[in-house]
């Protein structure tokens, strides 16, 4: 388990788009994993039953969240993330292109999170999240569509 948390974690901040959201949703996680341990399945990936109670912990969260507040989604602008990249302009690029993926839709921005970035199949994406193959394709699909009308406007600007 310990060596997946950096990945859980990283999943975790995708969902929640804030750092110490994605601390305490990985924790949550780690901890009802770890609670349910004799409900793994051996032969099957562990990254994705777990994946898949982080995403059903942040889905009730928010689902309560609403009910309390009646609030929606947190803003991108709000986000903090630090940029490791090694010279300025690839760290203004790289937060450009993180705040047009968090701005997608979560399903988009899920799909995004697993194949591009954690390098998952697209079959493994659609069994973590429950939908099938098709869908993943369409929603990268979108998303590479909708960053790259993103960025050609802003050149053309």
């Amino acid at each position: 388990m310990a060596a997946l948390y950096p990945l859980l974690w990283r999943f975790c901040l995708v969902l929640t788009k804030n750092r110490t959201d994605a601390d305490d949703l990985a924790q949550a996680a780690s901890e009802r994993a770890l609670l349910h341990a004799s409900k793994f399945e051996v032969g099957t990936d562990l990254d994705r039953w777990v994946f898949t109670i982080a995403r059903r912990l942040w889905l009730n969260n928010k689902r309560h969240e609403k009910l309390r507040n009646g609030q929606g989604l947190v803003p991108v602008e709000s986000t903090e993330l630090e940029d490791n990249a090694p010279s300025v302009e690839t760290n203004i690029f790289a937060r450009q292109v993180l705040k047009k993926i968090q701005a997608l839709p979560e399903g988009q921005r899920l799909c995004v999170f697993l194949v591009y970035v954690e390098g998952q199949s697209y079959r493994e994406a659609a069994d973590m999240l429950n939908i099938p193959i098709g869908t993943v394709m369409s929603r990268l699909s979108t998303a590479r569509r909708t960053i790259s009308e993103d960025v050609n406007q802003e050149r053309t600007d």
